[in-house]
């Protein structure tokens, strides 16, 4: 039990390190800076800690090619879906 608790903590610092540089990435690449840089990174680092199932349902997205108000519904489902799956 004790190995399993810690191999999750591992997972996620590990995913949330790689989602701070990949936000950080897409920050730099639409030039934003101060106040519109640091609402960016909260927002884009909450979005990539939603939930186990994110990163999943963000490749669906990514491979229908959805953005905006179609991407974020389609995760709200897909999310709500594999948690309730589980």
């Amino acid at each position: 039990m004790k190995k399993l608790i810690a191999l999750l903590l591992v997972a996620l610092s590990t995913s949330a390190v790689y989602a701070a540089d990949d936000c950080a990435a897409r920050a730099a690449e639409k030039k934003l800076a101060g106040a519109a840089k640091n609402s960016f990174m909260k927002k884009c680092q909450a979005d990539a800690a939603v939930a186990p199932g994110n990163a999943e349902c963000a490749a669906r997205a990514k491979e229908k090619k959805l953005a905006g108000a179609a991407k974020n519904s389609f995760m709200k489902k897909c999310v709500a879906d594999a948690a309730a799956a589980k």
